[in-house]
């Protein structure tokens, strides 16, 4: 696979940064995830203005303008031998310039970004596994209060998973103050009495592209629904409950805590979700 780090595209393998980064070593930058479907970026502007907002929240100046992003993108895109891609690139603060202390939480006077960006294959999940649904868990949110920023220190984010994982779980699912905040890795959906719910974006969350999509799925199939806070409570009482990535897509939680969610199989707003969402990207995503 063929990357680009600061100006340069390169095996992979060969991709080296300093160990002084900080990136490397305070987690001091931010990342974006862009799916391409048949090597076409989907909704490059949208990622391009969060990965903007990002660089916002930690007081980064973009290193690149929006064409010149867009470039580097579809010049990565270009050079591997898959066609749907999953595209990952980071920014980070970059390493203090010389006579600059080599460690200082501040930020370095003189440090220029680096800009590292990758495509793997974007692998989304089977029919079989969408069909059977998964598991999840639940855990109290012990994030920061900047979950909107696609911040590379994930530690949280990491354990969270972790704990999914050591239950035989895909996901676990957060709570703040009461309330559902989001998946360690995904978005979360859920359904009450034919309504589909889920929570407002907030400092408290990161809204991902297929959260967007959805939601304007809903609405252009005439799906009621509404976005506003969900408490445990009605997660907890959910006849439906979704986790959504550009990965994951649509994949309906059967089972949380241990106790089944709804029937203990997919709900049949998720089937029609997962079929709409199909269709939107043979005609939209693929076009």
């Amino acid at each position: 696979m063929i990357a680009w780090l600061d100006g340069v595209f390169l095996p992979l393998a060969e991709a080296r940064v300093s160990a002084f980064d900080r990136g490397f070593l305070f987690g001091d930058g931010v990342y974006e995830n862009v799916p391409a479907y048949s090597r076409r970026p989907f909704r490059l502007d949208e990622h391009l203005r969060r990965l903007q907002h990002s660089l916002d929240g930690i007081r980064l100046a973009n290193p690149m303008t929006p064409d010149a992003w867009r470039d580097l993108l579809n010049g990565l895109i270009a050079r591997q031998d898959f066609d749907d891609q999953s595209l990952y690139l980071q920014i980070t603060r970059g390493a203090p310039a010389e006579g600059e202390p080599l460690r200082d939480h501040a930020f370095p006077a003189a440090a220029r970004p680096t800009v590292f960006a990758y495509a793997q294959p974007l692998r989304t999940a089977t029919a079989g596994q969408k069909a059977a649904g998964v598991c999840a868990v639940t855990a109290a949110d012990p994030r920061w209060q900047r979950c909107d920023i696609k911040a590379i220190s994930l530690l949280a984010n990491v354990l969270m998973r972790q704990q999914a994982i050591d239950a035989g779980c895909a996901e676990t699912i957060l709570l703040r103050d009461g309330f559902l905040t989001e998946g360690a890795a995904s978005n979360i959906f859920v359904v009450a009495d034919g309504l589909l719910l889920t929570p407002p974006p907030s400092p408290h969350m990161l809204t991902g592209v297929t959260y967007d999509v959805v939601l304007e799925l809903a609405a252009a199939h005439g799906m009621p629904h509404a976005v506003r806070p969900v408490s445990e409570a009605e997660l907890r009482a959910a006849d439906e409950i979704w986790m959504t990535s550009s990965t994951k897509e649509i994949m309906a939680v059967v089972r949380l805590d241990g106790a089944t969610v709804g029937a203990g199989v997919p709900g049949p707003a998720a089937r029609r979700m997962d079929a709409c969402y199909q269709q939107f990207k043979r005609d939209v995503m693929r076009a």
